[in-house]
C-alpha cells in the first residue's frame, strides 16, 4: 500500500511536464502561467506535508493515506473538467494536497512495519521504485493518450488507480500512530505555508516580471518574516510540528540540504527540457515522453539495486557519487543543438537517470533511519517538505532565467536570420510580455521559418544557462554529502537519540524511552 500510494502522489508529475506544450498552445498561457501548473501541484504539496505527517502520528496514518488518496483523485476529476487555466491551477493544488498526505504516511508506514533500518532499506528501495515508475509511465501514458485525445484527459489515469488503492488499503490496511505526538502544531503550520508561499510566488512573479514589483517585494519580505517565526515557534512548542532537535542529527541535516538543493536543480530542469522538446525539436508528446523515460527507467532500475547494496556500501558515498554522475550528465547536455538526434541525447539521459537512482533511495533511507524510530513519521515528512521546496523553486527559478535569457537574446538571434523592422519588433515585445509561447500569437507569412529558428536558437542560449546552473546546485549537493555525510551520521543521529531517551517517564511508559 505503501508504494502504491506513492505512485498515486508522482503519477502527475511528468504526465503533466511533458504535456506542458500541449497545455500551453491550448490555453494560450505565458510562461509564468505554465510555471504554476506545475507549481500549483507543487507548493501544496510542500507547504502541506510537515502537517500530513504529523497529522498521521496523531490520528492515525491510514486515515491520512485515505485522505490523500481521495483528494488526488479529486484533483484529478478537476484537471480532466477543467477549461481555463485557473481551474488547471485548481485540480493540481488538489493533487498536491494528496501527495503532502500520501508522501509522509508512506514512508511512516514502512518504517512501523520494518523497525530494523538495515533492513527498511531493501523496502525503501522498492517505495523508490514505485516513485520512479510513476515518473516513468506518467510520461508514456500521457503521450499515447495525447496522440489521439485532447490533454485533459490525461488526467483520467489517476482516479481509478486511486479509488482502487482506497477501496483495497480501507479494508487491509492496519492503522498505526506514534506515541510521542499528543496534538497539532498549528502556529507552526501556518507560519511555514506563509514562508513556502511567500518564497514560491516571490520568485515565479519577480522572474516573470520584475523583482522590484511590490507584490513581489511584499511576498518575500512575508516568507523571510513567517520563516523567522516559524523557527521560534518550533523552539518553543511543546509540540513542534518539525522538532528542531532533527538537525542536531548530521545524517537528518545532510540529507534534507542536498534534497532541496538536487530537487531545485533536477525538477527545473525537467520543466526546461519538456519544452525544449516540445518549443525547440518540435516534438510531440509521445516522442518527449520517450526521451524523458531514458531518465526515469534508467533511475527505477539502479534505485531498485541500490535499496540491496545500502547495507553493503556507505550512503555516502552512494549518494556522492550519484550526484556527480548528474552533474556530469547535465554538463554534457550543453553540447545539445536544435537539432540533436536521439541517439545523440539518449546516453546523457541515462547517465542523468543513473545518478538520479543512486541518490534517490539511500537519501531518503538515511533520513529515516538517522533519528528514533517515533520520529520517523516527523523525519519522512520534513525530509520530504524541503525536497518538494526545491522542486517548487526548481521551475520557477529556471523558467524565469530562461525566460529573461531567451527573450535578451532573441533580438539578435532575429537579425542574424534576417528578421527585422516591425515584425522583429513586434515578436521582441510579445515575447517581453509572455514568453517565448507568445511568438505563435504574431502573423508570421512566410518567414515563419526564420521566426522559429531564432527562438530555437533563442532558447537554447536560456537553456544552457539553466544547464549551468542545475549542474552547479548538484555539485554543490555532493559536496554537501561528502562533507557532512560522514561515517559518525551511519549510526543514526546520536545527537537525537540521546534526546529522546532523556523522555520524561510517561514517554518512556508509551514505548519512547525503551526504543531509544
Amino acid at each position: 500500500m505503501a508504494c502504491l500510494g506513492v505512485f498515486v502522489a508522482y503519477l502527475p508529475v511528468t504526465s503533466v511536464s511533458v504535456s506542458l506544450t500541449a497545455i500551453q498552445s491550448a490555453l494560450s498561457t505565458t510562461t509564468s502561467q505554465l510555471s504554476w501548473v506545475s507549481d500549483a501541484f507543487v507548493l501544496p504539496m510542500a507547504a502541506f506535508i510537515l502537517t500530513a505527517g504529523v497529522f498521521g502520528d496523531v490520528h492515525g496514518r491510514k486515515k491520512v493515506y485515505l485522505a490523500g488518496l481521495l483528494l488526488s483523485a479529486a484533483g484529478a476529476a478537476t484537471s480532466l473538467t477543467a477549461h481555463s487555466v485557473g481551474q488547471l491551477w485548481t485540480g493540481q493544488a488538489l493533487s498536491g494536497l494528496g501527495a503532502a498526505a500520501l508522501l509522509p504516511t508512506t514512508l511512516a508506514l514502512i518504517s512501523h512495519a520494518v523497525p530494523d533500518h538495515r533492513e527498511r532499506g531493501k523496502f525503501i528501495g522498492f517505495w523508490a521504485m514505485c516513485l520512479m515508475g510513476a515518473l516513468a509511465l506518467g510520461g508514456i501514458v500521457s503521450g499515447t493518450i495525447l496522440a489521439h485525445a485532447s490533454w485533459r484527459w490525461i488526467f483520467l489515469v489517476p482516479i481509478p488507480v486511486a479509488l482502487l488503492a482506497f477501496a483495497v488499503s480501507a479494508k487491509l490496511l492496519p492503522e498505526s500512530r506514534a506515541p510521542r505526538t499528543s496534538r497539532l502544531d498549528w502556529p507552526g503550520q501556518i507560519t511555514a505555508m506563509l514562508a513556502i508561499t511567500g518564497l514560491v510566488y516571490g520568485v515565479i512573479e519577480g522572474g516573470a516580471g520584475s523583482f522590484t514589483d511590490a507584490r513581489v517585494v511584499v511576498a518575500l519580505a512575508v516568507a523571510v518574516v513567517s520563516g523567522v517565526l516559524f523557527v521560534v515557534v518550533e523552539r518553543r512548542a511543546e509540540h513542534p510540528m518539525l522538532d528542531l532537535k532533527l538537525f542536531r542529527s548530521p545524517g537528518f541535516t545532510a540529507t534534507t540540504l542536498v534534497a532541496m538543493v538536487m530537487f531545485l536543480g533536477m525538477i527545473g530542469f525537467f520543466f526546461v527540457l519538456s519544452l525544449y522538446f516540445g518549443m525547440v525539436q518540435h516534438l510531440d508528446t509521445l516522442d518527449t515522453a520517450w526521451r524523458m523515460i531514458l531518465v526515469t527507467g534508467a533511475a527505477l532500475i539502479v534505485s531498485g539495486v541500490v535499496g540491496r547494496l545500502m547495507h553493503k556500501i556507505a550512503p555516502r558515498l552512494l549518494i556522492t557519487v550519484g550526484l556527480l554522475l548528474v552533474t556530469a550528465a547535465l554538463l554534457t547536455l550543453l553540447g545539445a543543438e536544435a537539432d540533436s538526434s536521439f541517439g545523440a541525447l539518449s546516453w546523457r539521459l541515462v547517465l542523468l537517470g543513473l545518478g538520479m537512482g543512486m541518490v534517490t533511495t539511500p537519501m531518503t533511507a538515511t533520513a529515516v533511519a538517522s533519528v528514533p524510530h517515533p520520529l520517523a513519521g516527523m523525519a519522512a515528512a520534513g525530509n520530504n517538505a524541503f525536497r518538494q521546496v526545491g522542486g517548487a523553486l526548481g521551475p520557477a527559478v529556471l523558467g524565469a532565467l530562461l525566460t529573461s535569457r531567451a527573450a535578451s537574446a532573441l533580438p539578435d538571434k532575429l537579425a542574424g536570420k534576417g528578421v527585422d523592422g516591425p515584425l522583429a519588433d513586434r515578436l521582441t515585445h510579445a515575447v517581453d510580455g509572455g514568453g517565448l509561447g507568445a511568438v505563435g500569437s504574431v502573423p508570421l507569412g512566410a518567414r515563419a521559418g526564420q521566426v522559429y529558428g531564432a527562438v530555437g536558437d533563442a532558447f537554447l542560449d536560456g537553456m544552457r544557462l539553466c544547464l549551468t546552473i542545475s549542474a552547479a546546485l548538484t555539485f554543490i549537493a555532493a559536496v554537501l554529502a561528502f562533507v557532512l555525510l560522514r561515517p559518525r551520521a551511519d549510526r543514526a543521529g546520536t545527537v537525537v537519540r540521546e534526546s529522546a531517551a532523556q523522555a520524561p517517564a510517561g514517554r518512556e511508559a508509551a514505548g519512547e524511552g525503551a526504543h531509544a
